[in-house]
């Protein structure tokens, strides 16, 4: 799916906005983006004959039904994936000459590779300087990944937000990638709490992962146990 030449930059910022945040009306994108509802609307027309996005009808209260936003398999395709079909095919015959098994260990020792390298690349410091690190990291290999940074009763939490996933084709087929990576970020931030609070392959439209250092653990259970 090629995006039309034609006012790029808006329709980029669209098909962005739907990614990280899985649906929107025309009103909300006119206001986030600061265009007119109806260049947005004309956009929104293009982008659906292009066949990046589809809309339901959603009716609220007694007032007309208004079309609400996502992207279409073809909008997702849109954005950079690293690992193609090739890496799945190569997958495929490996599981069929050594089982499936055999692949997830291998699969495994990939994800445990990658770990020592994003530890080795980020360094030390904080746990909030090692995070935006890495997620610069993420961002280079495909990922549409942003720090979360949250105040929770006046202490800071951190989360990874990932809206596109560069290694998708393979996550559908061999779901135990998506085990190794969570287990690839515990092992990157060890002095952390690492937990997945969203996934894509259940439908969401991130995957997403909780950051709470455990010190911070640590010291509730302390005060829980006073």
């Amino acid at each position: 799916m090629k995006v039309n030449s034609q006012n790029p930059s808006t329709k980029e910022d669209i098909l962005k906005y739907l990614l990280k945040h899985g649906r929107a009306r025309a009103q909300e994108l006119a206001e986030v983006l600061a265009v007119t509802p109806q260049a947005v609307r004309r956009h929104l027309k293009d982008l659906e004959v292009e066949g990046a996005i589809e809309y339901q009808s959603v009716r609220e209260g007694m007032g007309r039904p208004q079309h609400v936003y996502q992207l279409t398999a073809a909008g997702r395709a849109h954005f950079p994936h690293r690992y193609d079909d090739f890496a799945l095919s190569l997958l495929d015959t490996m599981a069929e000459t050594v089982g499936k098994e055999s692949v997830g260990k291998v699969l495994g020792k990939q994800w445990e590779q990658k770990a020592r390298d994003y530890r080795d690349r980020i360094g030390g410091g904080s746990v909030r300087e090692r995070l935006y690190r890495l997620v610069a990291l993420r961002r280079d290999e495909g990922y549409m990944a942003e720090v979360v940074e949250v105040d929770a009763d006046g202490e800071a939490q951190f989360g990874i937000a990932e809206y596109n996933c560069a290694i998708s084709n393979v996550a559908e087929s061999y779901p135990t990638v998506c085990g190794h990576e969570l287990l690839m970020f515990i092992r990157v931030l060890p002095d952390c709490k690492v937990e997945r609070t969203h996934w894509m392959i259940d439908g969401e439209n991130r995957c997403g992962y909780s950051i709470r250092e455990r010190a911070l653990e640590i010291d509730r259970a302390a005060d829980r146990a006073s």
